[in-house]
């Protein structure tokens, strides 16, 4: 069986990569084990200043939940947040689960910290925030935070900032898809770098469904293709985690509304959240 080895370049503070998280729960169950996944830390940024002195500011980062929620749907609090966080802090953790404690844990504490800052509202670079995602995910605080402090991490997250800083040449020629810093250009959020058979391949930052269907299957037509699901059940028995009901759409490969319609049909459990809902079984 062919394997795409996927890069998956991304942040725990950025909406844009949050809202393509439908997008790629679909890859995951249109190719499964085909697709070899390794996620990476951008590091949007190292400190609150650094992005206030690019001019961002809390009514802009409000009005981006605001818009990314009526395209996607995904869950989002949109009030507006007490103040710019940096994501460098949360970078770390990721990075220091991935390295001490394996991929599939890492990813759990992502998503919560993705979930603390989106649909709860807190900031990502607070210390309440951070314990609350690592004790979501089932971490102990203390093993966290030997984790972080190791010489393993510090190395690991070095070179994460690194790639996402040296995207490659295929990205550069969509360089309106990235973004600059001072060194050059390095990967939005979420950007994805492909391999197989020596071929490679980037999706370089958010982009519609249509463009990763395009991209695999120049790339690796001889990928076995799932259909879409039709049991909204078996996609969150298979997925593992609470799912929000347009991640649980994008499987299905229907719109929210209909996504909606079958889970309550099938008897899913809705927890609402923020704008919308996550469904478990």
């Amino acid at each position: 069986m062919a394997t795409v080895n996927v890069t998956h370049f991304t942040d725990p503070n950025c909406p844009f990569a949050y809202s393509a998280e439908p997008q790629l729960w679909r890859l995951r169950w249109r190719y499964g084990s085909q697709l070899a996944w390794t996620t990476r830390m951008v590091g949007l940024s190292s400190s609150r200043e650094e992005y206030a002195s690019k001019g961002l500011t809390t009514a802009m980062i409000k009005q981006g939940f605001t818009n990314l929620e009526g395209q996607i749907g995904m869950p989002f609090d949109l009030s507006e947040r007490s103040a710019l966080a940096a994501t460098l802090p949360a970078c770390r953790e990721v990075v220091a689960v991935r390295e001490h404690a394996g991929a599939e844990l890492a990813e759990s504490l992502l998503r919560q910290l993705r979930l603390q800052t989106m649909v709860e509202a807190n900031i990502l670079d607070e210390l309440h925030t951070l314990r609350n995602a690592s004790h979501a995910a089932g971490i102990d605080s203390d093993e966290l935070d030997h984790w972080a402090a190791s010489t393993e991490t510090d190395t690991a997250l070095a070179e994460d900032l690194r790639l996402a800083r040296h995207p490659a040449a295929s990205a550069v020629q969509l360089s309106h898809k990235l973004a600059r810093w001072e060194g050059g250009w390095r990967y939005t959020c979420p950007s994805l770098e492909l391999e197989t058979g020596g071929r490679t391949a980037t999706v370089a930052g958010f982009v519609p469904a249509m463009a990763y269907d395009v991209v695999f299957a120049n790339l690796a037509p001889e990928l076995e293709r799932a259909e879409a699901a039709d049991d909204p059940l078996a996609v969150l028995e298979w997925a593992g985690t609470p799912l929000a009901t347009a991640e649980v759409a994008a499987v299905m490969e229907i719109d929210r509304d209909a996504a909606r319609e079958k889970l309550t049909e099938a008897g899913a459990t809705e927890h609402p959240a923020g704008t919308d809902a996550f469904w478990t079984v």
